[in-house]
């Protein structure tokens, strides 16, 4: 039995409404559970029934459609794609995290386009609420605990419909790649959506150091310190990687290290 994606459509134009329920009504994975057409009550609905999408007007009376977001929860959002004629308003949808942007009028081919990544996504997030599920039961999510002493002991991590659960002590090193980190294990990498001060601070400080504002280091991987120019260092792993020490990051290192260099 497939699992449908309850989906709410929220407007205040009966005819676009209509419309929409009209381009989902084929689909056999869609089950439209409601309508809204104002912010209010769509706030109401998607707190008690907790639809997976929601196709969402910006303007709206009252309150609208990026208001009415700002009211939810991280825990509460669906996903959601925004419908409107006014291409303004683009860059603040996506600013809310919506998935899409269909600007009236569209096309069909565009409005199923959104929809197939619409339900990707649903599918996507499924997936990692049954994998967080499992892992908590199993008491291996890798949470920071005090008997571990507040750090992480492995990584969960999404690409695609894929999950990875990654052993924080297989990991060589770690760098910075914008509002992401790549996570190099091994021959493989992986990314994850993180900040690297957030993640620092979430590794114990012995086993991983910050040697430049966009690389950690697995200690432990360290092969060699090869002297660089102007203080600076080479640092050479036991793969062979070769990894910038900057001097501002000189004596992170050597308090893991437990001596100077």
């Amino acid at each position: 039995m497939t699992l449908r994606i309850r989906t709410l459509i929220v407007d205040d134009e009966p005819t676009a409404r209509a419309a929409i329920r009209a381009l989902l009504a084929p689909d056999p994975e869609v089950l439209v559970v409601g309508e809204c057409a104002d912010g209010a009550s769509a706030l109401d609905t998607i707190r008690a029934d907790a639809p997976d999408l929601v196709y969402l007007d910006v303007q709206m009376p009252g309150m609208d459609g990026l208001a009415m977001l700002q009211q939810l929860a991280a825990a509460e959002l669906p996903v959601v794609v925004f419908v409107t004629a006014y291409d303004q308003y683009a860059l603040r949808a996506f600013e809310a995290h919506a998935l899409d942007y269909l600007l009236k009028p569209f096309s069909n081919e565009r409005f199923h386009e959104t929809l197939t990544r619409a339900k990707q996504q649903v599918r996507q997030g499924k997936l990692s609420t049954l994998h967080q599920q499992l892992l908590s039961l199993l008491d291996t999510s890798g949470r920071p605990s005090a008997a571990d002493g507040g750090y992480l002991k492995r990584l969960v991590i999404k690409s695609g419909s894929r999950v990875t659960i990654l052993g924080v002590k297989d990991i060589d090193w770690i760098e910075a790649d914008g509002d992401y980190v790549r996570v190099h294990a091994g021959r493989a990498w992986h990314v994850l959506r993180e900040t690297m001060k957030h993640l620092e601070t979430q590794f114990d400080p012995v086993r991983f150091v910050r040697i430049h504002r966009s690389t950690i280091v697995n200690v432990e991987r360290i092969k060699e310190l090869q002297p660089y120019f102007h203080g600076e260092y080479v640092v050479v792993l036991q793969d062979g990687t070769h990894l910038k020490l900057s001097r501002g990051y000189k004596e992170h290192l050597e308090t893991a290290l437990g001596r100077p260099f």
